[in-house]
């Protein structure tokens, strides 16, 4: 039974990378010229000049003629391969030729991502000066980099594993055990707050029996103890609600796709819609909003 529940799981990529030759591959977006002028583009450039391709472009397989190739993710990555002269890069080869859907799934550079690109260069032999350079910052900055991780529990990791945290926050957590980690990652992806003033919020809630140093006071500028045992209050009873949301949000997000797919018929039908014109403007109106607002998120 195992083995035929497997067999019905499709793989995202096929098992080997591929060296690909550039001119098979279809960029299914054009760099702009302003695009090619910005700091990210040049430290791109100058990653692939020092170290060559550290994340491999992301293509799939042309259906509609053999031996040509989409490109899915690594535009900037091909048009700086092209400009260097380069006529072949190793790719990943996507089972799913859908960009729109593969794009919504991809990591962009995180802090996590670049900590995890770091370390493999560093496996690969590749010196962190040349690496600093490369990234044109100092090499302080990417032993830190490299440490980022050192002492955040692998759950709370995978949370934040494609969020742009400030490099500081990780900081804050780290001084939490690991069951308060992985709290505070869900804390910050459900407010969509990564700031070192936010994590150092979420320290100053936690209560000492979670903390890697519980026998030293904690101390936060400007808050008195009471304040603090207040914070913790709060955060508690923030805690227990998240949970609450989270057990309810996947029948509850279902519901509000079906409301808004029968409000969107129900709008374009044109006698419908004058009919509530004449009688509902308000209503319809609303019913407009829900239906946009739907198809925008979509």
């Amino acid at each position: 039974m195992a083995s035929k529940e497997r067999s019905r799981i499709k793989m995202g990529f096929e098992e080997r990378k591929l060296r690909i030759s550039i001119a098979s591959i279809q960029p299914l977006r054009l760099v702009a010229r302003a695009v090619a002028k910005t700091p990210k583009y040049a430290q791109i450039a100058a990653s692939i000049r020092e170290v060559g391709i550290i994340e491999p472009p992301v293509v799939a397989r042309d259906r509609a003629e053999r031996g040509k190739y989409l490109l899915l993710d690594g535009h900037l990555r091909i048009d700086i391969l092209k400009g260097l002269g380069e006529t072949e890069v190793v790719c990943l080869v996507a089972t799913d030729d859908e960009a729109f859907t593969y794009n919504k799934r991809v990591s962009r550079l995180a802090i996590i991502q670049e900590h995890n690109m770091i370390l493999k260069a560093v496996e690969q032999g590749v010196p962190e000066d040349r690496i600093a350079k490369a990234l044109n910052v100092d090499v302080g900055n990417i032993r830190r980099k490299r440490r980022l991780l050192d002492g955040i529990c692998p759950e709370a990791a995978e949370l934040l594993k494609d969020k742009h945290v400030a490099i500081l926050a990780f900081g804050e957590l780290k001084k939490m055990l690991p069951v308060r980690q992985v709290e505070a990652a869900q804390l910050m992806v459900a407010m969509n707050k990564y700031s070192i003033s936010y994590a150092r919020s979420l320290l100053g809630a936690t209560p000492r029996a979670q903390l890697v140093d519980w026998a030293q006071p904690k101390r936060l500028e400007g808050l008195s103890d009471d304040q603090l045992a207040l914070m913790e209050q709060e955060s508690a009873q923030l805690d227990r609600e998240f949970r609450l949301i989270e057990q309810s949000y996947g029948a509850d997000h279902l519901d509000l796709v079906i409301v808004t797919g029968y409000l969107t018929k129900l709008i374009e039908n044109a006698r419908v819609t004058r009919f509530m014109t004449q009688h509902y403007p308000e209503l319809l109106s609303e019913f407009q909003k829900i239906a946009g607002h739907s198809a925008t998120a979509a």
